[in-house]
């Protein structure tokens, strides 16, 4: 990594929000590939983490001087990155923002990260799984949901609409759906 860099501690509410794919122009900006196709925490937040790749490598704390969109992409400037050379040094590295530097989400509005983990009971009160993971399924997005019946592991996909979600309860970590479980 960059001697110039400072070595910090990922904060205790560290998402991992990107990863640098390259360096972009010769004046030290770089391109990021977000993890959302809305990135807007990476803009939002002045003060990003970054994990270079392996183990021994550490973690540094990179104030942004600048972001924003460019295609696909997410390009930035650090005046800690002074050239091509320092912002191609930087690839591969993992992104990380605080949790609480995300800006805040609308009316039944919710980040991805807040949702997995999440209990997942239909209106008769039958526990169908937990949220793993989402899926970006074209227009919608798609619960997936791990749970176990019988001693099997199985998953059920619910689409993120409010057809089928009646609620999402962020503080008792539950979101109450209109869906059976042989659906």
């Amino acid at each position: 990594m960059l001697p110039t860099l400072e070595a910090a501690e990922l904060p205790a509410d560290a998402i991992e929000v990107g990863r640098i794919a390259d360096a972009w122009g010769i004046k030290g900006w770089f391109k990021v590939l977000p993890h959302s196709a809305r990135p807007e925490a990476l803009f939002s937040s002045k003060r990003w983490f970054l994990q270079a790749p392996g183990a021994a490598a550490g973690v540094f704390r990179l104030a942004i001087r600048e972001a924003k969109d460019h295609s696909d992409w997410v390009v930035a400037t650090s005046d800690a990155v002074a050239d091509r050379n320092a912002a191609e040094a930087l690839r591969g590295a993992r992104v990380f923002v605080p949790r609480s530097s995300f800006p805040s989400a609308g009316d039944d509005e919710y980040y991805w990260v807040d949702l997995i983990g999440l209990q997942v009971t239909n209106r008769e009160g039958v526990m169908l799984g937990v949220v793993r993971e989402l899926l970006a399924a074209g227009p919608q997005t798609t619960l997936v949901l791990a749970a176990e019946e019988g001693g099997v592991a199985i998953e059920r996909l619910i689409p993120f609409v409010s057809a089928f979600v009646d609620s999402v309860d962020l503080a008792g970590r539950t979101i109450t759906v209109d869906w059976q479980p042989d659906y």
